[in-house]
């Protein structure tokens, strides 16, 4: 049986002019995960990240670990664009269904963020976001399911015969891989994009035609008293 190993990129920089790097505590999360898994000798064949950058400082860390130690890109492993999702929501849904009608982007309060957020995603599943000619960097649901789903079964082909693939990535993706295993609903998949922390690991085995779970939003390297407060979602 072979593995993918996706890794949650560390924390990002929410709040900042860029989200899209990895905040100090981004790198420390990463850099600890790393130092784990030499402690307990593991060794990966190949590193795949997306081409965010958050998404490219985490696999920076994990290198050491892989024995092609070549970072490989692919851009099937992006998260989903968030921007044009509140955008939309915003300007067509938030103020019928309760949020003050002066709300604005970019929403600086993280408890608003995410209950926008959720709901957006909501509508986006649904299929009742509707782009408008301004929403060129709009990706609907489908569209999102096909090129991740599409990306693990390409990875999933091409390494076989025990191979063990790194994959640094994000909450959206690793929430499709997880129905992927598990042929979880939609609603059920995205509800488990909320769940997963910064730095966790989830493992999807696969071979002979299956694919199983092997584990979701595991931090072996921050499961101890002195480390618990580096656990973070956002």
């Amino acid at each position: 049986m072979s593995e993918l190993i996706l890794v949650r990129h560390g924390q990002a920089s929410f709040g900042a002019d860029s989200y899209d790097k990895l905040s100090p505590l981004g790198e420390r999360q990463a850099q600890l995960l790393a130092q784990h898994w030499q402690s307990m000798g593991e060794q990966f064949e190949v590193v795949y990240s997306g081409t965010l950058l958050r998404q490219q400082q985490t696999a920076s860390a994990l290198l050491p670990l892989v024995k092609q130690p070549e970072l490989q890109l692919h851009d099937g492993l992006n998260e989903y664009n968030g921007e044009p999702l509140l955008r939309i929501y915003v300007r067509d849904h938030a103020t019928q269904e309760g949020f003050p009608a002066d709300l604005r982007l970019p929403i600086k309060d993280r408890k608003t963020f995410q209950l926008v957020l959720e709901a957006a995603t909501q509508h986006w599943i649904n299929g009742s976001l509707v782009a408008a000619p301004e929403d060129a960097d709009f990706e609907s649901w489908r569209d999102f399911q096909a090129r991740v789903h599409g990306t693990l079964d390409h990875l999933m082909q091409t390494y076989s015969s025990g191979a063990r693939v790194l994959i640094s990535t994000s909450g959206g993706v690793i929430a499709l891989a997880l129905q992927r295993a598990l042929k979880l609903p939609d609603n059920q998949a995205i509800a488990t994009n909320w769940m997963v922390n910064n730095s966790s690991v989830t493992r999807l085995v696969y071979g002979r035609g299956k694919v199983s779970l092997g584990c979701f939003n595991a931090l072996p390297h921050l499961e101890t008293p002195h480390l618990k407060d580096l656990i973070t979602f956002r």
